[in-house]
């Protein structure tokens, strides 16, 4: 099962749909997967979420995004993920995403960058993906 961003950031902020998350992960079992982009998605995301706790429309510091990136990490070990190289081929399914499913062309799943690439890489390795929202929903890995 292939992690996107926005599953990591609902689950250790943790969101309101933290523990349906959690469950499904558990029931999945795993062997479980992230990309380097998610991995920056989700550290970068985390660390503005607390910036805003702060002070509204307060950039994160850079001791913020490191515990943000610590955060991810454990919680990738913990689930023993396994990290997917971003391949060229990955690269052209992330820009087929965009041209079906993309923001760019106005598609109601509206993917951004971060979305096409889990998307790419969910679809390269015939995972599962695990998400919040309702973006992937409506694309055909729903």
């Amino acid at each position: 099962m292939f992690i996107d961003a926005s599953a990591i950031v609902a689950i250790l902020r943790p969101e309101s749909d933290a523990d349906e998350l959690m469950d499904r992960l558990e029931k999945a079992g795993g062997p479980f997967f992230v990309s380097p982009l998610v991995r920056y998605e989700a550290t970068i995301s985390l660390a503005r979420a607390q910036a805003q706790q702060v002070k509204k429309n307060t950039a994160p510091t850079p001791e913020m995004v490191a515990i943000a990136r610590e955060a991810v990490d454990y919680f990738v070990q913990d689930l023993e993920a396994r990290e997917i190289a971003i391949s060229s081929d990955i690269g052209r399914i992330a820009i087929d995403a965009a041209m079906t499913y993309g923001k760019a062309i106005s598609h109601p799943a509206d993917l951004n960058f971060g979305d096409c690439y889990a998307y790419a890489c969910a679809k390269a390795y015939r995972l599962k993906l695990i998400y919040k929202g309702d973006d992937f929903a409506k694309t055909d890995l729903a």
